[in-house]
């Protein structure tokens, strides 16, 4: 189900960033910070894709391992890459958490043209999960739609876990 925002507009810019082997986006404006990693405190009984919390602030933001959600192998990293990963706080209507990614990588706009439909599946993550993707250079940016990663039960769950 691709998102009316993304399809209304002109141009949507994007964080992008690497997990595994391919790039991803997200709309920056879900995007509150991107903070390098922390230490994070394992949840007992936590789902398999929650790798914890941390403390940011103050604030109690539950780290996802998208890795783990979407069976995605973890990008061999060298140190200069060891540098430029960490977490993408994103709101979700309100809620915050923390993606853990490879490496970031850069702000870019896209335009509506360039967007195409999400092929049936992808990488390990399905069809339901992406906006759309952009051809580029060396491959593709796929955009995750953020609010469909999980379902409201999940979403929950992880607000629970702040508690």
């Amino acid at each position: 189900m691709a998102r009316t925002d993304l399809v209304n507009s002109d141009s949507r810019q994007l964080v992008t960033f690497q997990l595994g082997e391919e790039l991803y986006g997200v709309n920056i404006m879900d995007v509150k910070e991107i903070v390098r990693v922390q230490a994070i405190r394992a949840i007992p009984n936590a789902p398999t894709y929650v790798e914890g919390i941390f403390n940011l602030r103050s604030e109690i933001i539950p780290i996802i391992n998208l890795h783990k959600r979407f069976h995605l192998k973890k990008l061999a990293t060298s140190e200069e890459d060891e540098l430029l990963s960490g977490f993408i706080i994103l709101d979700i209507d309100g809620m915050k958490l923390g993606i853990i990614i490879d490496r970031i990588s850069r702000v870019v706009t896209i335009e509506r043209e360039e967007i195409q439909p999400p092929p049936q599946m992808f990488s390990g993550i399905g069809a339901e999960y992406i906006q759309g993707v952009v051809r580029q250079e060396n491959g593709y940016l796929i955009i995750l739609d953020i609010r469909d990663l999980f379902n409201p039960k999940e979403l929950q769950k992880i607000a629970e876990l702040r508690k």
